[in-house]
């Protein structure tokens, strides 16, 4: 009887399989790639909403932060024929951003410059 030798490289299954069943096989592993993904995020958005919810905001940019991620979750709920709510989320975003600047430059005491400002 002879000894069979065995290989320590991985065989290739899918050589070995019609072009429709590759494609199923691309698929199922796709499906589960996203499925982990999926709830990956959603544990990571919990631990991230659990510490929203424990710690108080020390100042107002970190409750505008907080306000951000609120209107983000909503905005993404928005239909996208809804335009008018997309357009007041869209500003309120603005208003924190440029209230959050002008916060940060008042402890700071820092000169607001335009962009365009040739200074």
């Amino acid at each position: 009887m002879r000894a069979r030798l065995v290989s320590d490289a991985p065989l290739d299954l899918d050589k070995h399989r019609g072009m429709a069943a590759q494609k199923a096989t691309d698929i199922r592993r796709i499906l589960a790639d996203v499925e982990n993904n999926a709830k990956d995020l959603r544990d990571r958005q919990a631990v991230l909403e659990n510490q929203l919810l424990s710690l108080p905001a020390a100042s107002w940019p970190e409750a505008a932060a907080k306000a951000r991620y609120i209107f983000h979750l909503y905005a993404a709920g928005l239909g996208s024929d809804d335009t008018h709510h997309r357009d007041l989320v869209t500003a309120v975003l603005a208003d924190f951003d440029r209230l959050s600047i002008d916060h940060v430059c008042a402890e700071q005491d820092c000169e607001m410059v335009a962009i365009n400002d040739p200074r």
